[in-house]
C-alpha cells in the first residue's frame, strides 16, 4: 500500500475509534464531574453492554433490538448499583473507589460463570465496503463513527439544553447551594450514574462486531477512558472529546506505520506528559 493509502487508512482507523473512545469517557467524566467520584467498575459497563449485545441478538436475531435492550439493561442495573451501594455510603469518594472496585470483581465473575471465558461474534447489521483508491474500507466502522458523534452530540445537547442538563451543571458546581435552591441532588446523582452507565453501554453495543465480546474488555476501556479523562481534565466534556480523538488518531497512526504495541506506549508518555506540564489536564477545573 503506498504512504497516502496507509495515511487515510490511519486517520480513518483513529477518528472511528477516537469517537467511540470519546463516548466511553464521556461516562467517566459525567460521573466524576457532577458526582466527584471515581467509578472503577465503569469499563464493566462497557462489557456487559457488548455480552448482553451478544445475548440479545442471539435470541432474537435482531442487532436493533440489542441497540435498544442492552443499554435499557445497563442503565437499570446502574440504578440498582446506586440505589443499594452508592447512596448507602453518601457518595464518599474514598468508600465509592472501594465499593466500584469490589463491583469490577463481581461482575467480571458473573460474567466469566455465566457467559464463559470465550470471545464471541456478533455479526454486523450492515456489512458493505467503501471502495476508496487505495483500499476498500468497512462501511460499518463508518457507521459506528457516525452514530457515535450524533450520540456525543445529543448528550452534550442535554447537558447545554434541558432541565436535567441544567441541574447536572449545578451540582457540579456547587451541591449544598444547588440543594439550597431547590436541586433534587440525589435523583441528578443517580440519573448521572446511569447516564454513565448507559453510554459506556452504548460504546459497548457499537463496537462488539468489531472486537466481539469477551468478559475482560472492560479492563482495556477503563484504562483509555482513564487516559482521556486525565489528558482533557477531570469532568470536562470538551477536554474528554479532545483527548479521545488525539489518543485515537494517534493510536491510528503509530499501529498503521510501526506497531500496535508501541501506540499504546505513546498513549502512556502523552498522559505523562501532560501530568507534568498541566496536571489539571487541557481543559480541567482549579477544584479538580
Amino acid at each position: 500500500m503506498s504512504l497516502e493509502g496507509r495515511l487515510v487508512l490511519a486517520l480513518l482507523e483513529g477518528i472511528a475509534s477516537g469517537l467511540v473512545l470519546a463516548l466511553t469517557a464521556l461516562g467517566l467524566s459525567l460521573v466524576f464531574g457532577v458526582m466527584r467520584i471515581v467509578n472503577v467498575a465503569h469499563g464493566e459497563f462497557y462489557m456487559l453492554g457488548a455480552v448482553f449485545t451478544w445475548y440479545a441478538s442471539s435470541i432474537s436475531g435482531s442487532f436493533g433490538l440489542a441497540v435498544i435492550a442492552a443499554p435499557l439493561a445497563v442503565g437499570a442495573l446502574a440504578l440498582l448499583v446506586d440505589r443499594c451501594v452508592l447512596r448507602p455510603i453518601r457518595y464518599a469518594p474514598e468508600a465509592t473507589i472501594v465499593a466500584t472496585i469490589g463491583l469490577l470483581y463481581i461482575i467480571q465473575q458473573l460474567v466469566l460463570t455465566v457467559y464463559g471465558p470465550y470471545a464471541r461474534p456478533v455479526a454486523p447489521p450492515v456489512s458493505f465496503r467503501v471502495e476508496l483508491p487505495w483500499f476498500g474500507y468497512s462501511g460499518y466502522k463508518l457507521v459506528v463513527a457516525g452514530l457515535a458523534a450524533l450520540l456525543l452530540a445529543a448528550t452534550w445537547l442535554m447537558v447545554r439544553r434541558t432541565t436535567l442538563g441544567l441541574y447536572m451543571r449545578a451540582t457540579q458546581q456547587d451541591r449544598e447551594i444547588a440543594a439550597a435552591f431547590g436541586v433534587p441532588v440525589e435523583r441528578v446523582y443517580t440519573a448521572t450514574f446511569a447516564l454513565g452507565a448507559v453510554l459506556a453501554a452504548l460504546a459497548g453495543v457499537l463496537v462488539v462486531p468489531i472486537q466481539q465480546a469477551h468478559y475482560l474488555m472492560g479492563l482495556d476501556a477503563l484504562l483509555l477512558s482513564f487516559m482521556v479523562v486525565i489528558i482533557g481534565g477531570l469532568g470536562s466534556l470538551r477536554g474528554s472529546l479532545i483527548a479521545a480523538m488525539l489518543i485515537g488518531l494517534t493510536d491510528g497512526l503509530v499501529s498503521v506505520f510501526v506497531s500496535p504495541t508501541l501506540a499504546r506506549i505513546v498513549a502512556s508518555l502523552i498522559v505523562a506528559v501532560v501530568l507534568i506540564v498541566r496536571p489539571r489536564g487541557l481543559y480541567g477545573e482549579t477544584s479538580a
